[in-house]
């Protein structure tokens, strides 16, 4: 067992919350999780183009879309959790009234700029969110696309002076970030996550095993303090 890897491949939005939680497994159990993370969309594509894995986290949606392509066992997935929006700022910036969506809109129109992930569900959302708001043509001058899940540090290297990304992105840019807010509740879109098991895992005991370390409650702490929220309807 000592010489056993599992190969873990993620969603750039929850390596914060699962990094520690891996090294604990490999503590706890011997395996060595050998890791590749990449943006949602990609983690499908390549997977779909052959990339070799054992265990998957990444959208729902995108698991499902996995499962019938033949890449992840049918009975082998199953919900992980879900990460809410939130806006970053540099350490130091004030906290923002975006409780309510007035308070939303006037704090994004009052920034110099905005930095938001050009790939990737939350970049997709927020440009949706403008439209939604009525203020996509005012925004547009003063958006600042990010690539490679990069968004919350571009905001601390004072790239832009809000970024709009995943509450797990901003909590792991400290000291340089602060959550700045939350994103109201009538506009929250928590981006959701799902673990799944390769169809062609080297060792598909080894990867349930590690699939069920990171379901159980005892990981619950840990992903809450690191921005992930289990799913209302779990135990």
């Amino acid at each position: 067992m000592m010489n056993q890897q599992i190969r873990f491949f993620g969603a750039i939005a929850v390596r914060p919350a699962v990094l520690p939680l891996l090294s604990r497994f490999e503590a706890a159990t011997g395996y060595r999780v050998e890791t590749d993370w990449a943006l949602n969309p990609a983690v499908r594509k390549q997977i779909e183009a052959g990339q070799p894995f054992d265990l998957v986290l990444t959208n729902p949606d995108l698991v499902e879309q996995l499962v019938r392509l033949g890449k992840v066992e049918a009975r082998g997935w199953t919900l992980f959790g879900r990460i809410a929006m939130g806006v970053a700022a540099q350490a130091g910036h004030r906290r923002l009234d975006i409780g309510s969506v007035d308070g939303f809109r006037h704090a994004l129109t009052g920034a110099a700029s905005i930095a938001f992930a050009s790939e990737g569900t939350s970049g997709a959302y927020f440009l949706q969110l403008l439209e939604r708001v009525g203020i996509a043509v005012e925004m547009r001058p003063k958006l600042v696309p990010i690539s490679g899940g990069q968004t919350a540090p571009a905001v601390g290297r004072g790239e832009a002076e809000l970024g709009v990304v995943p509450v797990t992105s901003i909590l792991a840019a400290a000291p340089d970030v602060i959550l700045a807010g939350l994103f109201p509740p009538e506009l929250q879109s928590y981006i959701d996550f799902a673990i799944g098991i390769s169809a062609h895992a080297r060792d598909a005991g080894a990867a349930q095993q590690l699939s069920n370390f990171l379901m159980s409650p005892d990981t619950d702490s840990t992903l809450e303090a690191k921005g992930v929220e289990r799913f209302p309807t779990q135990g």
